[in-house]
């Protein structure tokens, strides 16, 4: 039973972050904000909210394994499953943006604060509020220069304004969220008993992957359409997120404690795959040799990851 609550609860977090996207867009095309701040904005908050419900549930819960591992592995399934993809099945990838010159250094400073907080076994609120600080910095960063980036829904525009199916449609993504959440870290923490692993694997492994399913679906019709120079930043965008507003709002609600030694394998790996994303962007190998590299790094974690869980 509590597999299916998993999936269903997880199902109710995705579809929420979809309404509170799509109805968040809607509101500030009625009050006709500037297209590129609503993609930088929505680039930067809302491919996260998923992570962020489920890790900030988890914080408030006092299940700090859950919370962490969550963000570790959403950005090791970001990078390495759904860039894998799209390098794996995409044809002729050649993002008019400088990924490597613009967005490199938010690859990586995020993650080298992590590092850096994490060493002392405790992320507590003062870095919650760094982290927090350095998303501010980022969405600011994506206003000046989000002119690149924009991907604003044509048919939200083409729509009349309705606010009373606005505010229901926005609340009720709110409530799957909440909600969802809340079932979604439950039911996780009864299979980790029942599996006898660490709630750290569930969070690494399935939350995360979990979590992860509407950037790889999102990208595969990238893919099928011929338009997936986007997906690239919005991944680094999405993986920023993760390491600033879902970490550092997850520490600001309960400090989040957590064993380098214990987990240096999947945090070693977090950290493989980021470079790995910088050195394809900075060498623009956007073609299948990278998908195959990036792939071979996914075996490596998920396998590691069922040794943890299989008896």
């Amino acid at each position: 039973m509590d597999y299916i609550i998993f999936i269903v609860a997880l199902s109710l977090v995705i579809y929420g972050a979809d309404f509170v996207i799509r109805e968040s867009e809607r509101i500030a095309l009625h009050f006709e904000i500037p297209p590129f701040i609503i993609g930088a904005t929505l680039i930067a908050v809302g491919t996260s909210l998923p992570e962020m419900a489920a890790s900030m549930t988890a914080s408030y819960h006092d299940k700090s394994e859950l919370a962490i591992a969550n963000v570790l592995g959403s950005v090791t399934f970001n990078i390495a499953l759904v860039l894998g993809v799209i390098f794996l099945f995409a044809k002729n990838i050649h993002p008019k943006r400088d990924l490597f010159a613009k967005d490199s250094a938010w690859a990586l400073f995020p993650l080298l604060v992590f590092l850096l907080v994490s060493f002392d076994g405790v992320i507590g609120r003062f870095e919650g509020v760094v982290f927090l600080i350095l998303m501010l910095g980022y969405v600011i960063f994506l206003v000046s220069d989000a002119k690149e980036m924009i991907e604003i829904d044509e048919e939200l525009q083409k729509e009349a304004f309705n606010w009373i199916k606005t505010l229901s449609l926005l609340i009720l993504g709110f409530v799957l969220l909440v909600g969802g959440a809340n079932y979604t870290i439950e039911s996780a923490t009864a299979i980790a008993k029942s599996w006898g692993v660490s709630e750290w694997i569930i969070g690494l492994f399935l939350i995360s992957f979990g979590t992860s399913l509407p950037e790889l679906i999102v990208s595969i019709v990238a893919v099928k359409k011929g338009n997936v120079d986007m997906s690239i930043g919005n991944i680094i965008g999405s993986n920023v997120a993760n390491f600033t507003m879902v970490l550092g709002g997850a520490a600001v609600l309960a400090p989040l404690s957590i064993d380098i030694a214990k987990y240096s394998f999947d945090i070693f790996i977090t950290v493989i795959v980021s470079i790995m994303l910088l050195f394809i962007t900075a060498n623009k190998l956007y073609n299948k040799s990278a998908g195959i590299a990036l792939m071979m790094v996914l075996a490596l974690f998920i396998n590691n990851s069922l040794q943890n869980i299989l008896p």
